[in-house]
């Protein structure tokens, strides 16, 4: 097995759970060189809000997209949006990425922004 179906396996059983809470979730995507952070609804057919290190905004307060400063301004980005929709409360679907790193920061980031997961 490869690392992706590893780790797409580790995120199967969070995403279950989410759905079968039906709330709305947090998602969140690294490569290499950038961050994504989207927020669903909670059937999961809606995109509410979305941030990511290739925005104009974003690339203009940071150099580099595959760390975890860039990672810190898209949280609070995110959480920005979110409020914005109204949206106060989510789900943190890590997507079977480690809670370590650039997805530690983007969840501190969105916390100090005002989401609460």
């Amino acid at each position: 097995m490869n690392k992706k179906v590893v780790r797409l396996r580790r995120a199967r059983k969070t995403r279950a759970k989410i759905a079968e809470l039906k709330v709305v979730r947090l998602t969140v995507f690294r490569s290499n060189q950038h961050i994504y952070a989207q927020i669903i609804s909670g059937c999961g057919s809606r995109v509410l809000a979305s941030a990511s290190t290739l925005e104009a905004s974003v690339r203009s307060q940071v150099a580099n997209g595959g760390n975890k400063a860039a990672a810190a301004v898209v949280g609070k980005l995110i959480a920005e949006r979110a409020r914005a929709a109204g949206i106060e409360t989510v789900a943190f679907d890590r997507a079977g990425f480690l809670y370590h790193g650039r997805v530690q920061a983007l969840a501190e980031a969105a916390r100090e922004g005002g989401l609460k997961f």
